[in-house]
């Protein structure tokens, strides 16, 4: 078994504050992270469903020490930001803190970052305004609504039973599904860690919720896909293939509709799966400097 990756929850929590910004519902709390220099190239990292910014933590010390500016935060619902109960969550309104958060910690241009749930976040911030955006890497997510393959807890959470059945969802069932969606062994101190994330302020209550993003996606997959694919800037996709959601089958496509993108295939061995970042940090790090310091 691999040696730990992540800091503790409390440590990385310790790093960051709360901000308020505002969505289309009204305020809301977010907690932040800022680390590097101030006066660095912003960029910015968002997260996917169901953890945090905490799975960003084994990469953030290494962008602060080449000189970003590296903004991470917990979306809407999740990590240690607001949990309102009754919310209804959208991937429009997640778009919308960003872009105040941004106002807010004064970032102007940003290179982009983004995994998971993330990705869509991403894709409507590029349809509002891809302009502001240096640079755009791609971590494991449903860019293609067609080519999304939920497992199986994931459909039963999102269809009409999923309210009850988020008070069976426990730590054991989530280490489980990691294992179905994990390429490379991850410690179970890790999963413990990202597990603290999701429970904290009864967040595992919230899935059926947050999973919407699912009929978001189809709903706005005209739109998004056309920001994905008619974004002029520097395109990177990182990718761990042995993902069962989103992984080597989403490749091809992402090949075929964007020749001059640059496609790095975590393939090992063993190959990478769902979570890049927790599964193969060294490596992801390793290219997303080089990506980022391009010129």
């Amino acid at each position: 078994m691999p040696q730990n990756t992540l800091p503790s929850s409390a440590h990385w929590v310790r790093g960051g504050s709360r901000v308020t910004v505002r969505g289309r519902t009204g305020r809301h709390t977010l907690f932040v992270r800022q680390d590097g220099p101030t006066a660095g190239p912003p960029v910015t990292l968002v997260h996917g469903f169901p953890t945090s910014s905490h799975d960003w933590s084994p990469i953030v010390p290494r962008l602060a020490a080449r000189g970003h500016r590296v903004t991470t935060f917990d979306l809407l619902g999740f990590g240690h930001s607001d949990k309102p109960r009754r919310h209804t969550y959208s991937v429009l309104e997640q778009a919308d803190l960003v872009e105040d958060l941004w106002r807010r910690l004064d970032i102007g241009d940003t290179a982009l970052v983004a995994h998971d749930y993330g990705v869509s976040v991403a894709q409507e911030l590029l349809a509002r305004g891809p302009a502001r955006i240096t640079r755009m890497a791609w971590l494991n997510g449903g860019l293609y609504p067609d080519l999304h393959r939920p497992v199986r807890v994931q459909r039963l959470l999102h269809g009409p039973l999923g309210p009850l059945l988020t008070h069976a969802v426990s730590e054991r069932g989530f280490r489980a599904t990691m294992r179905q969606v994990l390429g490379r062994p991850v410690p179970d101190e890790d999963l413990h860690t990202m597990w603290e994330s999701i429970r904290h302020d009864g967040g595992r209550l919230l899935a059926p919720r947050l999973l919407r993003y699912i009929d978001e996606r189809r709903t706005h997959q005209t739109r998004w896909v056309a920001a994905l694919e008619g974004y002029p800037g520097p395109t990177l996709f990182l990718w761990g293939p042995a993902d069962p959601i989103s992984g080597a089958h989403v490749l091809p496509r992402i090949r075929r509709r964007m020749p001059s993108a640059t496609v790095t295939e975590l393939a090992g061995p063993p190959a990478v799966g769902h979570y890049p970042q927790v599964e193969a940090p060294d490596e992801v790090a390793a290219h997303l400097v080089r990506f980022l310091d391009a010129r």
